[in-house]
């Protein structure tokens, strides 16, 4: 989710975690830790009162993001079809 929140543009890690809904701070921390580890996202500490740090996609990031936001649109499309199958499901078990 990170990922995809990024690739629409810059965030602040608030403003990154209420993008992000129900992510918890600790876990948003620790995705993003590893996610600059991989080189996917860069961290920038800006000069002001007080100290802001904002995440933004590195290339490798962007291209990751941009398939996850194809799967992930894909899966929203396929809502209904996901439904009817289970659905279907549960009036064959039942």
């Amino acid at each position: 989710m990170a990922l995809l929140a990024l690739g629409e543009g810059r965030y602040r890690f608030n403003a990154l975690r209420r993008r992000i809904d129900g992510v918890s701070e600790r876990m948003l921390s620790q995705t993003l830790q590893t996610l600059e580890r991989d080189g996917m996202l860069t961290r920038e500490v800006l000069t002001a009162i007080p100290p802001r740090v904002e995440y933004s996609l590195t290339p490798l990031g962007a291209r990751v993001a941009e398939q996850l936001r194809g799967l992930a649109d894909l899966l929203e499309a396929s809502v209904p079809e996901l439904q009817t199958a289970r659905d279907t499901h549960e009036r064959d078990r039942g």
